[in-house]
């Protein structure tokens, strides 16, 4: 058994979770900018379908990204030195976080990125919490959206949660632009959630709970009032990488 979170009682102690499934510690709730922000803060994250209640996870180890760790592979570095394309902070986060929801993966019958958790995260971005990256391109028909990814900043504290690809390495581009970005404004660390390959080709990597959790209170310590991120914040220019 798991337990029931009614109107504002507080989260259990992430250390509490399960360990089948790995990390599920609670449900209920709401997903509410100020519950939702109290989670991320404790290492907590929302995970569920449609016509499931609202599941709360914090699994041990936790997959993350420093920063100055991203790992660039060599066709995507001639990606990057080529420039052609545009990647953009903040300039259409719906149009991310609804490519997010539509993208098909393996082994992912649906989505969980519900009605209900968009509309979520559209708050929290209207508050300055969510952040999109965004990849664009020059197409026959004007600008092409043909990848990104979202997540929320809380401090110098990034938390990753989507990403999509309508072109060969659209995502990672995203990927790579937000992590230089993120090191150029001090942010320690970016949680990944849980281990993929596709993570950890990029250089994301497991760590216990226990040092997550430390390292997490520190970061989102040091904490900036939310606000928008510079549509062209990102820093682009890779000749010298």
């Amino acid at each position: 058994m798991i337990p029931w979170l009614v109107a504002d009682a507080p989260f259990p102690p992430p250390e509490l979770a399960l360990a089948d499934p790995n990390g599920l510690l609670c449900a209920g709730g709401d997903l509410s900018p100020q519950r939702l922000l109290a989670a991320y803060r404790l290492g907590i994250f929302p995970w569920f379908s449609d016509g499931q209640p609202i599941l709360w996870w914090s699994p041990d180890p936790r997959m993350v990204l420093f920063p100055a760790e991203f790992r660039i592979s060599r066709s995507l570095r001639k990606t990057l030195r080529a420039g052609r394309y545009e990647v953009r902070l903040d300039s259409d986060f719906a149009a991310v976080i609804d490519a997010c929801a539509h993208t098909w993966r393996p082994g992912q019958p649906g989505t969980w990125i519900t009605p209900e958790m968009r509309r979520a995260y559209t708050r929290l971005h209207e508050l300055g919490w969510a952040h999109s990256v965004e990849t664009w391109v020059q197409g026959e028909n004007g600008e092409e959206l043909i990848g990104g990814l979202y997540g929320l900043a809380i401090g110098r504290m990034f938390y990753g949660e989507s990403m999509f690809s309508r072109r060969t390495d659209a995502s990672k581009i995203a990927a790579a632009h937000l992590a230089r970005f993120l090191e150029s404004r001090n942010f320690g660390m970016v949680d990944c959630q849980m281990y993929t390959d596709h993570l950890a080709s990029l250089g994301a990597r497991e760590i216990p709970r226990a040092e997550f959790a430390a390292r997490l209170a520190g970061l989102t310590a040091d904490a900036d009032p939310p606000a928008r991120w510079p549509v062209d914040g990102a820093v682009g220019d890779w000749r010298e990488r």
